[in-house]
């Protein structure tokens, strides 16, 4: 057990599934906090996540279950937090044990709704767990792909340089290579937005539109990225790195991508509500794009595939007149 302690997962989906894997190769046991008792039962008694990733077999002697937040973090040390966001708020409704003592791990790529904040603000206000005692967990990296142990690259952002560094550690295995990073801030948004520029993406393929355009869409999806982090988090940074460029392409272009796939359908002609009841799995860019265009109200930062991405989701306009109108600001 590293400096980290005892390390927890909790939620129950497949990001959630792949961290536990990636943690229980590199650790002895871990703790895993599901909401649904039927989904732990089931787990135990065939050995894997019947919901999500079930081709992953586990060693279910080695995961301490349970269905209680309080209970987790009791028993933790470092507690990841990996749920869709529209949801954190109501695992935490429940939360009576105080969590300011532990390291937290945010691997949720989203934006607290309400609020509008990113999960470190979040917590440092609402939980007062210091930033120091926070890191932030982005990709490139799919949960399908970890699965089959392909080889995948992690980045952690976290303020204290040298915790960032230990936290590779404690990640690091044949398959995985983790990087570390004190722009926190800038992970986190462009996780956010990278999700908003993948429905794009999934939209544009749902229209037929060619590899040209999609090319030219994500090259400007970047620039707008960087406008907007700059604005909201003033900082030098280089988006072209992997964990912020290569997030936004392995989103935006690969099979796995649910907001591609929530895109695709809806470029297709599926109601939101439609493409949301086949999916059967949450595309957080949807949440997100409601976000970041409420935050924008803010900084008034020109994202012309944000509000295109907004019109057609939240005001329902047609994706191929909307798509048509963003290809003529487009460079």
């Amino acid at each position: 057990m590293g400096s980290f302690g005892k390390f927890a997962v909790l939620g129950g989906g497949s990001w959630a599934t792949a961290n536990a894997k990636m943690l229980l190769d590199t650790h002895e046991s871990i703790v895993w906090y599901m909401r649904r008792e039927e989904q732990i039962e089931q787990f135990k008694r065939q050995g894997r996540n019947p919901s999500y990733l079930s081709s992953v077999k586990f060693d279910t002697s080695r995961i301490e279950f349970t269905s209680d937040i309080n209970e987790v973090v009791r028993k933790a040390d470092t507690l990841l937090w990996a749920m869709p966001s529209p949801f954190l708020k109501a695992h935490l409704s429940s939360l009576k044990e105080k969590i300011s003592d532990k390291f937290l791990i945010s691997a949720i790529k989203g934006i607290v709704p309400d609020e509008n904040l990113i999960m470190t603000d979040y917590f440092n206000q609402e939980y007062d767990v210091p930033y120091d005692q926070m890191a932030v967990l982005a990709g490139p990296c799919h949960a399908e792909e970890v699965a089959m142990e392909k080889l995948s690259y992690l980045t952690f952002g976290c303020k204290d340089r040298d915790k960032g560094k230990a936290l590779c550690q404690e990640y690091n295995s044949l398959y995985i290579v983790a990087n570390t990073t004190d722009d926190v801030e800038g992970l986190e948004i462009g996780s956010v937005m990278k999700n908003i520029f993948a429905i794009a993406a999934g939209i544009c393929h749902g229209l037929k539109y060619g590899d040209n355009f999609q090319a030219v869409l994500l090259s400007n999806a970047i620039q707008e990225m960087n406008r907007f982090t700059n604005a909201a988090f003033p900082l030098q940074r280089n988006l072209n790195e992997s964990a912020y460029l290569g997030d936004l392409l392995v989103t935006s272009y690969s099979k796995f991508s649910r907001n591609r796939l929530f895109g695709t359908m809806i470029g297709k002609g599926y109601s939101v509500k439609a493409a949301q009841m086949e999916m059967e799995m949450i595309a957080e860019g949807y949440y997100s794009t409601a976000c970041v265009h409420q935050m924008n109200d803010r900084f008034h930062v020109n994202l012309p595939i944000t509000d295109a991405v907004f019109n057609i989701l939240y005001n329902h306009i047609s994706a191929a007149i909307e798509m048509r109108e963003l290809g003529t600001k487009l460079r």
